[in-house]
């Protein structure tokens, strides 16, 4: 075989290998035993279609990219007490994989170290120091009959939006980890799950001295960050939320009057979670966009002001890995210049959205543009240009009904013009011989 045809095959086996990276996610984690504690979590992903490789976090062949293109598109790191990350893997390489569109779930414990502090401060989440938990003496389980750190997290403490969080939860979250504060000057970071009233992390065997890193409702649970290329991050403070004891577990909180739960919240829950984070839930895309004059099908070269125009298309959203027609109604269309001249809401039907709508009396460079962004959703823009001219003289309407007083006094003055040269061309004046007389 010559040289070139091993270059071809070279070249074929990349592209192959490429091709099918489809959901492709790198799991890492302390040991491998966390890939049978939490079994149940990745059997679900494998059964949505993720193809997963596991590795220890200090593994020395970890990379995320060969010959300038990711491997993965995915990131999961179970891997809370990694102090150094092994080959060609370190936040700044993370940061940059979440730069490049990838996605990345992240879950913690007491024993989080510097490298996970550090990946959620570069996002805008600042967990509680190492050996500290989150601690409720009220809102525990009753089979943690010790530190109270084997919290009941209320189905009203997890936000309600359905792409993130999916439907609303039947039976409380258990959940044992560390706490964590978002910033509350970044647009992008959402929290996913708080505490209650009760609920405050610290450390466990210390009596407290300081204001705890989190009390109260402000103390985070589960956060997530969207950045501006739609890439998703999910940071979570309990590792034991996605394992088999959490996921099976029964659930009664400590607090009197309260309901047994058979089974815990936390399997809906870390399955609606995850689909999100790796973009099989709340994802939309638009195809077909359309603009034209009522009465016509194709849109036209120019527009005159004042025209009447219909705007449409078509908006999908992924839900569960498959793509059905939008049904937002919140969905609106600017006609843009430098500033948006009108806003509209547009009319959903079965996913195609429409409105009509009349140009404004100012002609130039305008854009039909599209700009939704909604919490759980991607960031969906759309924008089409299209010159704007005024009328030409054969468009306008000969006689205007503002313009009658105009006309009233132009025909007046013609009429008052005409009587006064008839009186002075047509009088006789009185003769110097009728003037003696």
């Amino acid at each position: 075989m010559g040289p070139h045809r091993w270059l071809v095959a070279a070249v074929l086996c990349v592209c192959l290998q490429l091709a099918s990276a489809g959901d492709k996610t790198l799991v890492l984690l302390d040991d491998h035993s966390l890939a049978y504690t939490h079994s149940i979590f990745f059997n679900s992903l494998r059964d949505r279609g993720f193809d997963l490789e596991f590795a220890t976090a200090d593994n020395s062949g970890l990379a995320l990219s060969k010959y300038g293109e990711y491997i993965y598109q995915h990131l999961v790191i179970f891997s809370p007490s990694v102090t150094e990350f092994g080959g060609k893997l370190n936040v700044r390489t993370i940061l940059k994989f979440i730069d490049d569109g990838g996605n990345v779930l992240v879950a913690a414990n007491p024993s989080i170290d510097e490298p996970l502090r550090k990946l959620g401060s570069e996002c805008g989440i600042e967990f509680d120091e190492t050996k500290t938990s989150v601690i409720d003496h009220v809102n525990h389980d009753t089979a943690d009959q010790g530190k109270h750190s084997r919290i009941v997290v209320d189905p009203d403490n997890v936000i309600k939006n359905v792409p993130i969080a999916g439907k609303p939860l039947s039976a409380p979250l258990l959940f044992s980890g560390v706490g964590l504060v978002v910033d509350p000057d970044n647009s992008l970071v959402t929290t996913i799950v708080h505490g209650s009233g009760s609920t405050y992390s610290y450390y466990q065997d210390e009596k407290i001295t300081v204001y705890p890193h989190a009390v109260g409702r402000k103390t985070g649970l589960v956060a997530a960050v969207q950045a501006r290329n739609n890439a998703r991050v999910v940071f979570a403070g309990s590792l034991d939320m996605f394992s088999d004891k959490f996921l099976t577990a029964s659930v009664e909180s400590a607090r009197p009057g309260s309901q047994r739960f058979e089974k815990s919240g936390n399997e809906d829950f870390v399955r609606a979670l995850s689909a999100w984070t790796f973009h099989h839930s709340g994802v939309l895309r638009y195809t077909n966009v359309k603009h034209h004059i009522v009465g016509e099908s194709t849109p036209p070269q120019f527009y005159t002001i004042e025209d009447d125009v219909i705007f449409s298309l078509h908006i999908e959203e992924k839900v569960d890995g498959v793509w059905q027609p939008f049904a937002g109604k919140d969905v609106q269309m600017e006609f843009h210049r430098i500033d948006p001249f009108v806003r509209l809401p547009l009319v959903p039907s079965n996913g195609d959205f429409s409105v009509r709508f009349t140009l404004p009396d100012v002609y130039g460079v305008f854009r039909f543009q599209v700009d939704y962004r909604s919490l759980g959703y991607t960031f969906l823009y759309s924008a089409s240009q299209v010159p704007v001219r005024p009328k030409t003289h054969v468009q306008y309407e000969r006689f205007i009904v503002s313009a009658f007083p105009y006309y009233a006094g132009a025909f007046s003055m013609m009429i008052g013009l005409i009587l006064f040269s008839s009186v002075f061309l047509f009088h006789n004046a009185p003769s110097e011989k009728s003037k003696t007389e």
